[in-house]
């Protein structure tokens, strides 16, 4: 049975192939997560039949309630949206993985609220790499302090670094943006951590992150279409 999405899922899987080739990435290295925000469960579900198993969620309540859908454990969730306090109980009851802390109590939160019954939430902390006032993440200058905090909670495992650059259609610029975030991350090793996560890329600049590292890159439109109203 052909699935709707399977074309759009291949596609984007031989895009992730090419560039890990041409930027000399070990084959596999590169995972795609399909960022499901908005779209209802039956994309999942058809995403899911096409063998796709990580999901990208951006609020706490539509997560959960997709995740109160599906009885597939094999379904991995991924919260990628800015992280309010009130939420984390919700988040921390389905999520395998949050992309999305920049605050030493999110991080707290998540640790505290995580069900006994399952396994450490993998963290991943956010940078705004780009200075945007608007934007959630906290700075490079931050980043080693609070990298030191989160690392020592219970119920948590610090994995690497997440980031959402500046728009920017000059490949250069967006390589060198992803840099920074790749030589923070290099940074934190050499200190001792043993981080392997870098998500980054998105439709619009996925070739360059993947060119400086990504090892996570999360896409939406280019797979489920344009997000309903």
């Amino acid at each position: 049975m052909t699935y709707p999405l399977c074309d759009q899922l291949q596609t984007i899987g031989q895009r992730i192939k090419a560039a890990e080739i041409k930027y000399q990435r070990q084959a596999g290295s590169v995972h795609l997560l399909a960022v499901s925000k908005r779209h209802p469960m039956a994309a999942i579900q058809d995403a899911r039949q096409c063998g796709q198993l990580a999901f990208g969620e951006n609020y706490a309540q539509e997560m959960h309630e997709k995740a109160l859908l599906t009885q597939d454990d094999d379904i991995e969730w991924h919260y990628i949206g800015p992280v309010q306090s009130n939420k984390t109980q919700l988040i921390a009851q389905h999520a395998h993985w949050v992309h999305s802390v920049d605050r030493l109590k999110i991080a707290r939160r998540l640790s505290m609220q995580k069900p006994a019954d399952k396994p450490a939430i993998n963290i991943c902390l956010q940078l705004n790499i780009s200075h945007e006032r608007n934007k959630s993440g906290i700075s490079l200058d931050e980043l080693p302090e609070l990298a030191k905090q989160v690392a020592q909670l219970p119920n948590i495992k610090l994995r690497g670094l997440m980031a959402i650059p500046a728009p920017s259609r000059d490949f250069d610029t967006q390589r060198k943006t992803f840099a920074k975030v790749r030589k923070a991350l290099e940074a934190l090793n050499q200190q001792g951590y043993n981080l392997d996560t870098l998500s980054m890329g998105m439709s619009a600049d996925m070739e360059a992150a993947i060119a400086e590292g990504a090892t996570i890159v999360r896409i939406g439109t280019a797979i489920f279409g344009q997000r309903p109203a």
